[in-house]
């Protein structure tokens, strides 16, 4: 449809209009723009190219919290707003949306209602990916190991909040590139405070799913560039030896750990074979890629997996604060 009604714009001589991505993925505008450029080719490459020229596809973030829907919040909206709704959509009071301000014609004062507009949003989405996605990241697994339920009574528990915090700063922060008119321990701060919002209700478990995708993009990235610059991982690749733990399926207590991965069962069978052998996990290289060969990362990795699991997740995050490990 968005080929067709390009296709009209262009035959009428009329500017076309700007294709504007909401969605959270990385670089959404450069992926809507190859995927319809792509598909005006096969058109005719001539309208390809007059997309390529002509037309806008501004990149954009979006921020903010929304757990899935589960009878809680079925009951929070019966209960306080008298409304019958089988599937409300909670979310945090916070909301972000930075904006590339590249139009083909025109734009309406979207600043007036709090849109960030930038000339680049690469710096707020690595921001965002690194210190938001990866905190949730670093918070997720060790809480599913002591078998908690909602992402802030994770940060009510000292040992994951000293976690986060003491990874935030050491680790992350030092290989996020500056932000403008942004202070990063603000941000920092920030984050603590959606983290630890109770009315929110989000669950462990969500921020659990899918992490074979979101270890290469959360957390590998940021231990990569540490490396580069000659800095420690041993909080990152501790990030890394929890998940492992928490992908074996059952928490410290013994209580199961229902799959949440498309690769659940691949990554069950190398997380076991870690136990004994930490390199049977790094050798997953559609996550590892090359880190799972780098001596710093793979020594890190194998010695902290060793403590979560003679230890528990709370003893290795007690020796982690206390720079044991």
């Amino acid at each position: 449809m968005i080929v067709a009604g390009l296709m009209r714009r262009r035959s009428a001589g009329i500017a076309p209009f700007t294709v504007m991505s909401c969605d959270n993925i990385p670089g959404n505008g450069h992926v809507t723009e190859d995927a319809v450029a792509g598909l005006a080719s096969l058109v005719d490459p001539d309208l390809a190219q007059w997309v390529k020229e002509n037309v806008a596809f501004p990149n954009a973030m979006v921020d903010r919290i929304t757990p899935a829907t589960s009878d809680r919040e079925r009951e929070i909206l019966a209960r306080e707003f008298g409304v019958t709704d089988a599937w409300p959509v909670f979310c945090e009071p916070f909301r972000q949306w930075v904006l590339e301000d590249r139009f083909s014609a025109g734009r309406p004062p979207l600043e007036d209602v709090g849109v960030t507009l930038v000339d680049d949003v690469a710096p707020w989405e690595l921001m965002k990916i690194r210190m938001l996605n990866g905190g949730h990241a670093a918070i997720a697994y060790p809480a599913a190991l002591m078998d908690i339920h909602f992402v802030h009574e994770a940060m009510e528990e000292p040992l994951i909040r000293g976690f986060l915090e003491k990874l935030e700063r050491e680790e992350i922060i030092p290989v996020v590139p500056p932000v403008p008119d942004t202070k990063l321990e603000d941000y920092l701060a920030l984050i603590e405070r959606r983290f630890a919002n109770p009315k929110i209700g989000d669950t462990v478990a969500r921020l659990c799913q899918d992490g074979s995708n979101r270890q290469p993009k959360f957390i590998l990235p940021s231990a990569a560039d540490r490396l580069k610059a000659g800095g420690g991982v041993t909080g990152l690749s501790l990030v890394s030896a929890l998940w492992c733990r928490y992908c074996t399926g059952t928490s410290d207590s013994g209580r199961t750990i229902e799959p949440n991965d498309a690769s659940a069962e691949r990554l069950k069978q190398a997380a076991l074979q870690a136990r004994q052998s930490p390199q049977a996990f790094l050798a997953l290289s559609d996550i590892f890629g090359d880190m799972g060969n780098v001596p710093a990362f793979a020594d890190a990795f194998s010695r902290n997996l060793n403590a979560v699991w003679e230890q528990g997740a709370r003893g290795a995050l007690k020796s982690y604060l206390a720079g044991k490990l």
